[in-house]
Parts: structure tokens; sequence; C-alpha cells
């Protein structure tokens, strides 16, 4: 199995943004703060960004927000953003794939891994991933 950097970047941000759902954070906050390389994350929000699940304001006062609130971001949601797919096999979506004889039923498994895949992320939200009364407090409150 493998997880993306870009799935897991993603998270990571979207866990920063999370905390501080009050004001926006830059790229560069977040960058440092999960000591993320800034050009890989800028690239990975405006996925996140097309996907809807960040909201952007340009100036001075901008950053980037959650576009939902964090209960209603699934780490499913994240993958799917930024992977599209959530497993594949050498790039290819499992649901076409089929083999000949005796390695004919190995498809099935890998439709039911995917399954379990789907089903254990589509259960974690950005919420259930935080520490106990991280959500909406501030960097500055938690020291």
């Amino acid at each position: 199995m493998h997880i993306s950097a870009k799935a897991d970047y993603a998270t990571r941000a979207l866990l920063e943004l999370a905390c501080e759902p009050g004001r926006p954070l830059t790229c560069e906050a977040i960058a440092s703060s999960q000591d993320i390389p800034f050009r890989f994350l800028k690239s990975v929000v405006g996925e996140l960004r097309k996907a809807g699940l960040v909201r952007s304001q340009r100036g001075c006062e901008g950053g980037y927000w959650l576009g939902r609130p964090a209960g209603e971001i699934t780490l499913l949601d994240i993958v799917r953003a930024v992977d599209g797919e959530v497993i594949t096999l050498r790039g290819e979506s499992l649901g076409g794939l089929d083999y000949p004889g005796p390695a004919g039923g190995l498809p099935a498994l890998w439709r039911q891994v995917e399954a379990s895949a789907v089903a254990l992320l589509g259960g974690q939200s950005l919420t259930s991933l935080l520490p106990s009364g991280a959500l909406g407090q501030s960097r500055a409150d938690a020291a």
C-alpha cells in the first residue's frame, strides 16, 4: 500500500487549519509548522481549493480557511481531492480489472481491500484526528 506525499501533506495542512478556524493561515505558516516543502504545499492547497476543502482570501489579511467544518471533511474527501482514486493497480482503477485462470479471484480481493480503505477513510473526519480540545484552540492559547 502507498500513501502519497500529497495526501499526507494535504491532511496535515487541513489539520493546521482546523486548529485555527477563526483566522486565515498562510501557506508559509502551514509549511513551517508542519515541515512541508512550501512549493509542494502550494500546489496541494490549490487542489484542495478546487475540491472545496479550503477557501482563500488574497491580501495582507488573507490566507486559507477550511471550506467546510472540520467534522464534515473526511480523510476520504482529502485523498480523493489530491489523488483521485483511493487504490490503483499500476495507476489504473480496479473497476475493470480481470485476470485469467488461477488468478481470477485476485481482482475481487483487491476491490475488497479498496472498499475497506474507503470505509476507514470515510469514517475519519479532521475533528476525529485532532487532539482533545484542539479544535479552534489558537497556538497562543495552547502555549
